[in-house]
């Protein structure tokens, strides 16, 4: 029953996107609600802004309609919507190719499907609304029955904007079966579908020698052409081409510059004109999005030959690098794996970091800066504290490398190396070092590299491994601190109270001799050399500190040693360098004592419940630090 439910339900749904009714009930409607008439730039547009935004704190908008599908390419995607807001208003953009330019597996095909799918979405709401001509294989725009006469008295009148002519299967009907009278033209609400080709074309070349450009354009109707003896008749021709089909929405050309010459000028008179030449007829007005994609060496050759000039400045280009942020990669990784079939396989916490750490360092260019190595660049793009360098420095980072992203390793591949660990017969927890293990296998299977860039693959596998035995080791010692938070703040808290002493050159009180006592010096610099502060620069530190927590202070706010990155990483560390020794023997002991193994058992719960691993990695995880710390 609760199928049939759902399916009586979703006819009504389907019923009440069925309106129909003569031309003069729709001008009404569309002169109180000018949404209906949008050209297809400001539908799209409005699409997206529909959805919402979110700001970070540089001010920086995260667009809902692409956020949970597209990771990483934020910049890209602004520079999308500005191209849509700029068309939606009408500016000669517009009349341009959007062509989407980047590397492979980098998302330029995803920004077009979400669109696509989108408009699918959008058409079938009240906001998006659109109206056709009924019968119309263009879904032409109503609004063009009006004769241009009477235009601009209307436009001025009912301030609504109409921009088009009829398609000539509209002139004929309109004087065949309405006769001439267009009030009583039949118009109809159309949803835009790419399976039932209406709003949405898609065109892939393939042999330029079997594909005819009738696929663009439409074609000659063997079947009534006898009937009606000539082929400039509209209904001798199928007005079925790609480019008819997307009037008044998105057409998107698959690999445009791979494309024959013939199918490319096709582009030419409708990008600018938006106007198509079919057949024995006169130019055919069309409003629609033309979109592509490529990657840059097609690109750079495209550019290169002179003679399709003309071409080149009707694109407007938007590059789609790589992502190259640690943070966005993992989330494209837990999209992919969200969405297949694998059950009853745990990922070990870290293992989807450590391979986007490998990930990203493929796709960065060294830098010039002093000091600055792959993984502090790494670190820095992610949002990061990096010692030495500050978020200031990210700009003038991305200034140096203007084609950084556009190099590297695909998540395509990524994706690929961790299904092959993941489907293992004897998988039942897939870790960072398997991780890592099949990423390098993988290398040897990869068609695309040269050995040269394998070897760099291979040196940076062995960079994220590094980093991982360090968070590995930190995620050990902090399961074998007790009540780690509470330690961490009395650690805090005493280091504290010495720096205000320091900083104020008074004497702290023994909370049990009551007698009075210098600050200690050596307390405070265990602390601060955990993180590399000199003996030059402690005195800044502390006083950074004081001022931190009087900024707070004003504003009601409580300073605790999470409030400041650095001095809440050299408290972690101060605390784990105390419990080192503790940790190495327990860990690396084969025979563990009564006492060792209940430590164990401990920290093995303590990271099932608090860390999210399972009692396969956990304890996979002891045994690998184990022997890090003996080496």
């Amino acid at each position: 029953m609760d199928l049939i439910q759902r399916l009586q339900g979703f006819r009504e749904q389907e019923r009440t996107l069925s309106w129909e009714g003569t031309f003069a009930e729709y001008f009404h409607l569309a002169t109180h609600d000018p949404r209906a008439a949008r050209l297809s730039h400001a539908r799209i547009f409005d699409m997206i802004a529909d959805a919402g935004f979110e700001a970070d704190k540089d001010g920086n908008r995260r667009y809902n309609f692409f956020a949970k599908d597209l990771f990483g390419v934020d910049k890209s995607l602004q520079q999308l919507v500005d191209y849509f807001s700029s068309a939606a208003r009408r500016l000669e953009v517009r009349k341009r190719i959007l062509l989407l330019m980047g590397p492979v597996g980098g998302g330029k095909s995803t920004i077009v499907t979400l669109l696509k799918r989108g408009l699918e979405q959008y058409t079938r709401s009240e906001n998006g609304a659109v109206y056709a001509i009924k019968g119309c294989p263009m879904h032409e725009e109503p609004l063009h029955l009006i004769p241009e006469p009477l235009r601009p008295e209307i436009e001025r009148e009912k301030r609504v904007y109409i921009e088009g002519d009829l398609c000539p299967h509209c002139r004929l009907t309109l004087e065949e079966q309405y006769g001439g009278r267009h009030e009583d033209v039949h118009i109809q609400r159309i949803v835009f579908t790419e399976k039932n080709r209406a709003g949405i074309g898609t065109f892939s070349p393939s042999d330029p020698k079997s594909q005819d450009i009738s696929e663009l354009t439409g074609s000659i109707d063997l079947s009534t052409i006898g009937e009606y003896g000539v082929e400039s008749d509209p209904r001798a021709y199928r007005f079925d081409g790609e480019l008819n089909v997307a009037n008044r929405g998105l057409m998107e050309f698959i690999e445009m510059l791979k494309c024959d010459e013939k199918f490319l000028y096709s582009l030419l008179t409708l990008s600018q004109e938006q106007s198509i030449k079919t057949g024995r007829f006169a130019m055919i007005y069309a409003d629609e999005v033309i979109m592509s994609h490529t990657n840059e060496n097609e690109y750079n050759a495209f550019i290169g030959d002179k003679k399709k000039e003309a071409l080149h400045d009707r694109i407007i280009l938007i590059k789609v690098p790589y992502n190259l942020k640690v943070s966005e990669e993992i989330k494209i990784y837990e999209k992919l794996l969200a969405q297949s079939g694998v059950h009853g396989v745990h990922i070990a916490p870290h293992t989807l970091r450590v391979a986007s750490t490998f990930a990203i360092l493929t796709r960065l260019q060294d830098s010039k800066k002093a000091g600055m190595s792959l993984l502090k660049k790494l670190k820095l793009y992610d949002g990061e504290d990096v010692e030495d360098f500050t978020a200031k420095d990210v700009k003038e980072l991305q200034e140096e490398a203007k084609r950084e992203g556009m190099d590297g390793i695909s998540p395509r591949y990524i994706i690929n190396r961790l299904s092959n660990a993941i489907v293992r017969d004897d998988c039942t927890c897939l870790n960072p070092i398997d991780a890592l293990r099949g990423l390098r296998d993988g290398l040897e299977q990869h068609t695309s590299i040269t050995p040269e860039e394998r070897e760099r693959y291979l040196n940076l596998i062995a960079e994220a491994r590094k980093e991982y035995d360090e968070l590995a080791k930190r995620e050990v010692q902090k399961a074998f601190v007790y009540s780690f938070e509470e330690s961490a703040r009395t650690l805090f808290n005493n280091y504290l109270d010495n720096v205000e002493a320091y900083c104020n050159k008074t004497k702290l009180r023994d909370p049990i001799t009551d007698e009075e006592m210098d600050p200690d010096e050596k307390l405070m610099r265990s602390i601060e050399e955990q993180i590399g502060v000199t003996e030059n620069a402690k005195r800044t530190f502390r006083e950074e500190i004081l001022i931190r927590i009087s900024s707070l202070a004003r504003k009601g706010q409580t300073f605790d040693y999470t409030s400041h990155e650095r001095l809440r990483e050299a408290i972690e560390k101060k605390l784990f360098a105390d419990l080192r020794d503790v940790v190495k023997i327990t860990t690396s002991t084969k025979t563990p004592d009564a006492e060792q193994l209940r430590r164990i058992n401990e920290v093995v719960d303590r990271l099932v419940a608090e860390q999210g691993y399972c009692t396969v990695c956990a304890n996979e995880l002891l045994k690998y630090v184990g022997s890090l710390l003996n080496r």
